[in-house]
């Protein structure tokens, strides 16, 4: 979350009031972060993180839990996109699997091990940050915007994404935790080259809506700023 739509959402949170914990693979990035956080006085700390990396993993809740006890709002912001314009028939396993490590497995892994953390809080939020990209209605329909970015690996890891976020808010559907999926849209960030024609303001601004839901909000849902997005 130290650049990009993670730093934005951090940014508007923190302007909410929230303490923010910047998880970042580098201290740092992280370090700077925090320091832009703080020149609008918001409250943050930086906390190392490396998603595929789960003794990184293990470090940063054990971390959280020494320092706070519990956590209430968790974004997982972590994605790469290494293919390019690679048709699915050409391309590597190799990229496949490195996508997935991050986009899927990274997911899994962070929530997996921050889950009692967030279960301790009175009203946990989770929030995938996942694509149109992702939507194998959207995929399959020559009229949508993504029909034509045939992206095998990158498409799939946040379809796999979307997948977690249905069946942990299933499980968690007996507690006060909300747990859905969001579509930033077509943002300009480092992942894209920044050819995204939305600002990171507004991207954010939809993750911010979901992990600040009052607890008769969705949940195991797929959401952009303009409503439900198909599956």
């Amino acid at each position: 979350m130290a650049k990009g739509i993670g730093y934005e959402t951090a940014r508007q949170l923190g302007n909410m009031g929230y303490e923010i914990l910047i998880g970042a693979r580098s201290e740092e990035k992280g370090h700077e972060a925090v320091k832009l956080l703080e020149t609008e006085n918001n409250k943050a700390k930086t906390v190392v993180l490396d998603v595929t990396n789960p003794s990184s993993v293990l470090s940063a809740v054990e971390w959280i839990e020494q320092e706070y006890g519990y956590l209430d709002i968790l974004i997982n912001n972590a994605g790469v996109f290494f293919e390019g314009n690679t048709p699915p028939s050409e391309l590597e396993l190799s990229v496949l699997k490195r996508t997935y490590e991050t986009n899927v497995f990274g997911v899994f892994s962070v929530t997996k091990a921050i889950l009692p953390l967030l279960k301790k809080s009175s009203a946990g939020r989770i929030v995938n940050l996942s694509s149109g990209l992702g939507s194998l209605n959207l995929n399959s329909n020559p009229t949508s915007e993504f029909y034509n970015v045939n992206s095998l690996a990158y498409n799939s890891s946040k379809t796999a994404v979307n997948a977690l976020t249905v069946l942990f808010a299933k499980e968690l559907r007996d507690t006060p935790i909300k747990f859905n999926s969001v579509c930033p849209g077509f943002t300009a960030t480092d992942l894209n080259g920044n050819s995204g024609y939305r600002t990171v303001e507004q991207a954010a601004s939809s993750v911010v809506k979901l992990a600040t839901i009052n607890n008769d909000g969705p949940t195991g849902g797929f959401f952009d700023e303009n409503g439900v997005v198909p599956w």
